[in-house]
């Protein structure tokens, strides 16, 4: 659809065409159409795969630089948050997948494709199958989200192999009903931060790096490729942010040892 659309603008076969078009196209998408820098960049990609692996023509595209996206701030709830939204919600089900949600750091489309049999009780731990960059994976189980598992399957009883199967127990849950759902707390106890599910699998990052947990485990529990996604949750870190002084508060402390007045003192 992407490359088709390039082509239906100029009205002509992309063969035709080359960096010059190119170009242009992703200007009048940024410029006429004010498209979004991540759907430019799926353009991009896009037409970079046309013409490096179909028309064999590489050189054409070599030159045009990926559009920068705006690297914005994770939203992180806090522990007492976190524990308001569990406790708003009246469902198991949906108790039970916000647990481990954040019990285990997941995604919510990896939550809603769990299997019963992704659940290892023996070893502590969630099978991830073919998270986000087609990998498998490990999570961790906590000992408190089996046990809400276990409340949840005595009463539910869920059909098929899916932990949380939608109406239909040949389907897992869609993504959209426990988004609904957590939505539904954020606003029943007054949370007023632009939060998602998502917003789950940060906090679970930044609060086991404000509990000490070596940022290198952090990534593997996550399913990081780069060490750089992971980082990203130590800039919203509390415990890290509080133990960093200011160079102003040395600057006060030299002058006092120096026997002179404070710079933010009245004389």
């Amino acid at each position: 659809p992407r490359c088709r659309k390039f082509a239906e603008h100029f009205n002509r076969s992309p063969e035709e065409m080359g960096e010059e078009e190119i170009r242009a196209f992703l200007l009048y998408l940024a410029q006429e159409q004010k498209v979004s820098p991540s759907l430019q960049k799926n353009y991009l990609v896009a037409l970079k795969f046309l013409y490096r692996h179909t028309l064999n023509r590489p050189e054409e595209v070599e030159n045009i630089p990926t559009p920068k996206l705006p690297q914005r701030m994770p939203v992180v709830l806090s522990r007492e948050e976190v524990l308001a939204i569990f406790e708003a919600i009246g469902y198991i089900k949906h108790k039970a997948m916000i647990a481990t949600t954040y019990g285990a750091g997941l995604r919510i489309s990896e939550v809603c494709a769990l299997r019963k049999s992704d659940i290892d009780n023996q070893r502590m731990r969630i099978y991830i199958h073919l998270g986000k960059g087609k990998k498998d994976r490990f999570a961790l189980l906590s000992p408190m989200v089996l046990e809400l598992l276990r409340e949840y399957y005595r009463k539910v009883h869920p059909k098929g192999d899916w932990l949380f199967p939608g109406r239909n127990p040949r389907k897992h849950l869609t993504t959209s009903a426990i988004h609904h759902a957590f939505k539904k707390a954020l606003k029943k106890v007054g949370i007023n931060k632009k939060a998602s599910m998502h917003a789950l699998r940060h906090s679970f990052a930044t609060h086991l790096l404000e509990n000490g947990t070596d940022i290198r485990f952090v990534q593997a529990l996550l399913g990081h490729a780069s060490i750089r996604s992971t980082v990203r949750y130590l800039h919203v870190s509390n415990a890290y942010i509080s133990h960093i002084k200011s160079p102003w508060d040395a600057l006060q402390k030299k002058e006092e040892e120096q026997g002179g007045q404070p710079c933010n003192k009245d004389k």
